[in-house]
């Protein structure tokens, strides 16, 4: 996600990689954003942090009870965006406890082609001009929506890791195209093209799915013969299942 957030920066023009730095946990994921982005690859937290504004923490949540205990101190009068799925505004801010504000942050991964959407939220003494900021960071890589902090679960659950089910989704359709005997060049244009441009009628139109879906089945024709084994399967209960199972996982995690 960390990658993600600052490509899309980068390739938005809101991001200069000269006034950005990264630093890792002890893997490669950092000296490769470094390498590919141009940005600083920093070697301490006191680095990182030296001339920083902004600190995004993007570790994962059974991290955060590793991070350098410095970070409290160093984060002074310091904005800090946190990532981290199930977190609290309070939990972060007693960790943070001398940073000028504190703000969980749900961004999803087309973040990085400036397709993404982001939910926030933060106390209610957030300075409106780090509210702005917010605002302005990740407006540019895509559509930003602040909301009630008790939503946040929900909001990754939905959005944080509906990508990884479109995904899903997608190469299960791909699979079944290629079962019913396409060839895999074939079955992945198809789908992939399908979905991309359902995606794009729908933004474009306005109108609600059911509308697009009607529009495209006639009553006993093909389309509706598949519909109705989505209604005998139960898909709508089935991707309430989805949502609250990841939910449940986001409020796990919020407890590491």
């Amino acid at each position: 996600m960390a990658s993600a957030i600052a490509r899309g920066l980068i390739a938005s023009g809101e991001g200069k990689p000269t006034e950005m730095a990264c630093l890792g946990g002890g893997g490669n994921s950092a000296p490769r954003l470094a390498e590919e982005t141009g940005m600083r690859l920093a070697q301490e937290i006191d680095d990182l942090l030296a001339e920083a504004d902004v600190l995004v923490l993007a570790c994962k949540p059974q991290q955060f009870k590793l991070l350098d205990p410095r970070l409290g101190d160093l984060t002074r009068g310091k904005l800090v965006l946190s990532v981290l799925a199930g977190f609290t505004t309070e939990r972060l801010a007693a960790f943070f406890r001398q940073a000028r504000g504190v703000v969980a942050v749900m961004p999803n991964t087309p973040t990085q082609v400036r397709a993404g959407v982001t939910a926030w939220t933060a106390r209610a003494d957030l300075p409106e001009a780090d509210a702005a900021l917010v605002q302005r960071i990740f407006g540019c890589l895509g559509a930003v929506l602040r909301v009630e902090e008790n939503l946040m679960n929900t909001v990754s659950a939905v959005s944080g890791s509906g990508p990884g089910f479109f995904f899903e989704v997608v190469a299960a359709l791909e699979a079944a195209a290629e079962a019913a005997g396409l060839s895999g060049e074939q079955a992945r244009l198809l789908a992939r093209q399908t979905f991309i441009g359902s995606a794009k009628l729908l933004e474009q139109t306005g109108e609600s799915p059911e509308t697009l879906r009607n529009a495209v089945t006639s009553p006993n024709g093909s389309t509706y013969a598949g519909l109705q084994v989505f209604e005998r399967r139960k898909l709508r209960e089935t991707w309430k299942e989805v949502l609250a199972a990841s939910v449940a996982r986001s409020v796990e995690l919020g407890k590491m």
